[in-house]
């Protein structure tokens, strides 16, 4: 269960972009968040996958209170987390081939050894061909991009998965793939949820439940 309690926050010292919100995601289940650009639901994801410390609020992961973020998180803590971001060519490191994108994860966290099998499992699984994982962010386009950065997200079996407007820069046949692999992970997996996004009919597809920005902000 992760649970948002009355989140304040933001990036600049009193302005914040988000204020008392508190959201729940059951254990596997899936959330849309739903809301126009600019709202703050973005930060609002990024508190909830443990990468931005709140002003002021709580974040409960199954009962117990979250204490510390990013890399100062206990390692079970973060790699609990998958997270898709928006723009891809953003979290990707542009000197890096595919492959190492995927595995940067697993070189982190010491299971190095685990890489080739690994990769060699998420690249059907993302849609990927074994010829494009040598190549580098420029030499790819973005949805194939995008598809290892999800590959990247799946690569420790995160148990919560974060996607922040995953497909919102991608044509619809990338888009759908992407959703259909990441329904199939949480499908064989029991992964939990948080879509974030502003196309509710998308979000009413993929999601057990739509929760609207307005609603929370109100």
């Amino acid at each position: 269960m992760l649970e948002l309690r009355s989140i304040t926050a933001g990036y600049l010292r009193n302005a914040p972009v988000v204020r008392e919100v508190s959201l729940t995601v059951a254990p596997g289940e899936s959330v849309g968040l739903l809301g126009p650009s600019g709202c703050g639901k973005s930060t609002l994801a990024r508190v909830a996958a443990l990468l931005h410390r709140p002003d002021s609020g709580t974040v409960v992961l199954d009962g117990e209170p979250v204490r510390h973020w990013r890399h100062r998180a206990p390692r079970a803590l973060r790699t609990a987390f998958g997270v898709v971001f928006q723009q891809a060519r953003l979290s990707a490191d542009p000197r890096l081939p595919l492959t190492d994108l995927i595995a940067e994860p697993l070189r982190a966290t010491g299971r190095g050894k685990e890489i080739p099998d690994r990769v060699a499992e998420l690249t059907p699984v993302v849609g990927l061909t074994p010829d494009l994982l040598t190549r580098r962010p420029h030499e790819v386009s973005d949805g194939q991009l995008q598809r290892a950065c999800l590959a990247r997200a799946l690569v420790l079996r995160p148990r919560l998965l974060v996607c922040d407007e995953m497909t919102a820069m991608l044509d619809a046949s990338t888009a759908a793939a992407l959703v259909t692999a990441v329904e199939d992970y949480r499908a064989s997996s029991g992964a939990a949820l948080l879509a974030v996004g502003h196309d509710r009919t998308l979000l009413g597809r993929w999601c057990d439940r739509t929760v609207d920005w307005d609603s929370l902000a109100a």
